[in-house]
């Protein structure tokens, strides 16, 4: 439920992410940054309207899969849903490099981070396109059947629930479809993270993001 633009402008939208026992200050500072807020729920989550008419999309990290969080009101509810220690595998890559982890609670419980370099497209034309186009697939299909191999052996670590992929979309996909990650690759996916070159710090922040309420803050055109 985005906010009305003003004539002339574009309203300012931002994401950013929320642990469970956090959510309920940052939802007090939003009020009383915009004037107070009524709550309304919707398909895609939970939306604080502000007074100035900003709002905040608030999604849940997981879905209840009957397992609801508990409390008073919708606010409180999803608070304790974010809270609840599930455990997430973390599949993070990209041209340079990958990222791999299991978190629970916004923790790794295991993970490995390395580099991989896939050359970027060249406008070249005629037989060097050529070459280069099959030295870059050859690097490609080189990463994807790494990561794959490394995911395997850290997802063994601890067992977990969800699959949560990031990085490059295309290639995530790649990696999740090898042979070695048949078994994972089965597992309910969630909300797909946008992150850089995955090393070990954006692993970290990652597994906190993963297991946090995403927050949508749309600020009306000014």
């Amino acid at each position: 439920m985005p906010a009305p633009a003003a004539a002339g402008g574009t309203p300012s939208v931002r994401t950013t992410y929320v642990s469970g026992p956090r959510l309920a200050g940052w939802a007090e500072r939003f009020g009383a940054a915009h004037g107070g807020y009524r709550l309304q729920d919707g398909d895609d989550g939970l939306h604080l309207v502000a007074a100035d008419g900003a709002t905040a999309l608030l999604q849940a990290p997981w879905p209840d899969d009957g397992r609801p969080g508990r409390g008073a009101g919708p606010l409180e509810r999803l608070a304790a849903l974010a809270s609840q220690p599930r455990r997430l595998g973390l599949l993070l890559v990209r041209r340079g490099g990958y990222g791999i982890g299991v978190a629970s609670e916004g923790l790794l419980l295991a993970s490995k981070a390395g580099t991989r370099y896939v050359q970027s497209r060249t406008a070249a034309g005629g037989q060097s396109q050529q070459r280069f186009a099959r030295r870059r697939s050859n690097q490609a299909d080189a990463l994807v059947a790494a990561v794959a191999e490394q995911a395997a052996q850290v997802f063994r670590a601890a067992p977990f629930e969800y699959v949560v992929p990031g990085g490059d979309r295309t290639l995530a996909g790649l990696v999740l479809a090898d042979p070695a990650l048949r078994e994972y690759a089965r597992l309910p996916r969630l909300g797909y993270l946008d992150v850089a070159e995955p090393r070990a710090a954006v692993v970290k922040k990652a597994a906190a993001d993963a297991c946090s309420v995403r927050v949508t803050v749309t600020d009306p055109a000014g």
